[in-house]
């Protein structure tokens, strides 16, 4: 547990199994992910013949998450079933913290999958399809950015993917957005954790009579919690001290062969970013037929990366709603590799042993000075290297206060790779 500087909700449950704000081994989040898909699987499709086989992974999966040194066997043995649920399936994850989250869940579908995440940056060449609150957040709006404009105009079910349900209000949001736009049937609310209350519940109930659909919620752990107390807004001591020490800073331009989308970002002072964004990530959809395309960029880059390290403990990050790749090419890059984002969910740090995040280092967002983003639980000298990976290229003097910060952590080098579809200008190119 700890504590978030937010009026709205004061609390947050730290995921050791999420790859946000704890340091992970980068299969952790990715079995969970799976682990999510295989429940879908379980209620939508498995048969009598075939539930024992599923029970067993579904119980590797559980003995993976709890014991991370069993995680990438679970995983993989995971993927090798080529699970393909009795009809297509959209995917919709929530920005930021359940992006790589959903694109996991929706990647053990070997067909008849499709998936988006939604986001939260401005991008003005593009209209959203849908648009929702998140009413408890410090930053509520929702985008979502489909490049093929049939993604959310069928009739096949919608998984919504959150990493915590804690009233369902934000899924209710979002089922009335698309349900007005796009009216369809069934819906799924998959999580790694379900708080709801009795009245949570029954609100689900509720919005099924209203609307004639049917809502079917999946967890891997289900339970009740109860808040008391008054939040606390103002930041409290426990930061750890950065090093005085400065490790170097290597600025590296990786080919990954994905293919760009020639579209820009503006932020809230109106400044714009003119920088391609990556077409695969999840923000603009994906379906099955990508994954092939997506894996092969992975292996690219990971070998790459696999050849720049010179330590034995390395730290992969990616960049707030830029996670699955990261964490993908985190989990190629070989043994000693630990996997997390930087985020912008304000907590509290305080050190001690019963408490869920130690340290914070606070800087300003590279895609949006008016936004703070966070660096959590890593002490200085923790790892020898650490990469950070961003999708798009950005001013470097936006860019410096994260490196500084990184730079101070690292026990040897830091390495910022920009991924790219071909040589840019600056920095050494691979």
């Amino acid at each position: 547990m700890a504590a978030r500087i937010n009026k709205k909700r004061s609390f947050l449950f730290v995921s050791k199994v999420l790859g946000k704000h704890i340091p992970v081994g980068p299969y952790t989040p990715l079995l969970s992910g799976a682990a999510l898909a295989l429940l879908l699987y379980l209620e939508m499709s498995a048969d009598s013949a075939e539930r024992e086989i599923m029970d067993k992974l579904m119980s590797q999966a559980v003995h993976g998450l709890i014991y991370p040194e069993f995680a990438e066997e679970a995983y993989h043995d995971l993927l090798a079933a080529r699970l393909v649920l009795p009809q297509p399936a959209l995917f919709i994850g929530f920005a930021e913290t359940a992006t790589a989250l959903g694109h996991s869940m929706y990647n053990m579908f070997a067909g008849g999958a499709s998936y988006i995440h939604t986001t939260r940056e401005n991008i003005p060449e593009l209209e959203s399809v849908v648009t929702f609150e998140e009413e408890h957040s410090h930053a509520v709006d929702h985008l979502c950015y489909a490049l093929n404009p049939k993604l959310l105009s069928g009739t096949e079910p919608i998984v919504l993917v959150d990493d915590e349900i804690t009233t369902g209000n934000t899924a209710i949001n979002t089922i009335r957005d698309i349900q007005s736009k796009f009216p369809r049937r069934e819906y799924v609310v998959a999580s790694l954790l379900d708080w709801r209350s009795t009245a949570n519940i029954q609100a689900y109930r509720d919005l099924e009579q209203e609307l004639g659909i049917r809502i079917t919620a999946l967890s891997l752990l289900q339970g009740s919690i109860e808040v008391t107390g008054t939040p606390l807004l103002k930041p409290q001591a426990g930061s750890a001290e950065p090093s005085a020490a400065v490790a170097e800073l290597v600025t590296t331009y990786i080919q990954d062969g994905l293919e760009r989308l020639r579209v820009s970002s503006a932020d809230a002072q109106g400044v714009v970013n003119l920088s391609p964004y990556l077409k695969y990530s999840g923000r603009f959809g994906l379906e099955s037929a990508d994954n092939r395309r997506i894996d092969e960029g992975v292996s690219r880059v990971a070998g790459k990366l696999r050849d720049l390290r010179e330590g034995s403990r390395t730290l992969v990050m990616g960049v707030g709603e830029f996670m699955y790749l990261p964490m993908r090419i985190a989990a190629e890059m070989g043994e000693g590799v630990s996997y997390q984002s930087s985020t912008r969910s304000p907590i509290h740090p305080q050190r001690r042993a019963d408490y869920g995040v130690h340290s914070a280092a606070a800087y300003p967002s590279a895609g949006d000075t008016e936004i703070t983003n966070f660096i959590y639980n890593v002490d200085p000298g923790q790892y020898d290297d650490i990469f950070v990976l961003l999708e798009r290229d950005v001013p470097r003097q936006r860019i410096e206060p994260m490196t500084d910060i990184l730079q101070r952590l690292a026990g040897n080098k830091v390495h910022l790779i920009i991924l790219a579809s071909e040589p840019e200008t600056g920095g050494s190119r691979i």
